[in-house]
């Protein structure tokens, strides 16, 4: 009994630090941008670090960091991101922008991981009596047919909801072939494959 006991603590233990994460929406246009570089009259303002709990650790699993960018066009023609303009690091090696949808997709969480909480169905809470210095069982109550599909429904809302506030700002600020007009200001969020949070600066072909 004992050991079942300290079975079930471990099993709770473990639901409680496993949740599934919220999604902090980033809205780029609030950041106070920090990190800038301008060139021949176009300036990039960005930021790392965007991403929390179980978001960010896919981050550091995945080697992929989100950034946000402002990039405000005062040169005299319209520039495409990705085409007229590209962004490298300071070693001038050019940097390669992941489509958002494979961002995100690599990012996201898996609802369908939290269907271990299952596991927990069978589990009985007993209670007992003494009787002559024995414990006896006197009955149990089938708790994990609440606590397993409770956990694994929850959960599993919880992350499908996350996703989509993480997917619908992926969407909206897509700047993957953006036009950016002379005189204009565009918000985006890009992922770049890196582990470091290496200096960037423009290139404008």
């Amino acid at each position: 009994m004992k050991i079942i006991k300290i079975a079930l603590l471990s099993i709770c233990i473990t639901a409680l630090t496993s949740c599934a994460s919220g999604y902090k929406m980033i809205n780029p246009e609030s950041i106070n941008y920090i990190s800038n570089n301008t060139l021949n009259d176009v300036t990039l303002e960005y930021k790392y670090d965007l991403l929390d709990k179980k978001y960010a650790k896919k981050e550091l699993k995945k080697g992929i960091k989100l950034l946000a960018v402002k990039i405000t066009n005062n040169s005299d023609r319209d520039l495409t991101f990705g085409k007229d303009i590209k962004l490298t690091y300071e070693n001038g090696n050019e940097i390669f922008v992941i489509e958002n949808e494979k961002v995100f997709k690599t990012l996201k969480q898996s609802p369908a991981s939290y269907l271990w909480y299952l596991l927990l169905s069978p589990v009985n809470l007993y209670t007992s009596k003494s009787t002559n210095g024995t414990q006896e069982d006197t009955s149990s109550i089938p708790i994990g047919l609440i606590l397993g599909p409770g956990l694994a429904g929850g959960n599993m809302i919880a992350a499908g909801s996350a996703n989509k506030k993480f997917n619908t700002e992926m969407l909206k600020y897509n700047i993957n072939g953006t036009i950016i007009n002379k005189g204009k200001t565009v918000y985006g969020l890009i992922g770049i494959r890196t582990n470091s949070f290496d200096a960037i600066k423009l290139k404008l072909e």
